[in-house]
């Protein structure tokens, strides 16, 4: 029978691994939120929605700063 400590090397590998593979995610999550409201400040531009534009902007703005 095998014996699993808490605090085991391959505990702290398996730990590791996890938030690589979140960070991971998150950055192509971010990367997809941002051409996603990219294409809608285009499309905003096209129908010449002003308050669309500038809240897009915005929210792109609050995005790239944060990240």
């Amino acid at each position: 029978m095998k014996k699993y400590l808490l605090n085991s090397p391959q505990s702290d590998v398996n730990h590791m691994d996890s938030l690589f593979a979140e960070m991971i995610l998150d950055e192509a999550l971010l990367k997809f939120r941002k051409e996603q409201i990219a294409q809608d400040i285009d499309q905003a531009l096209h129908n010449r929605n002003k308050e669309e534009f500038l809240r897009l902007t915005e929210e792109l703005k609050l995005i790239q700063n944060a990240g």
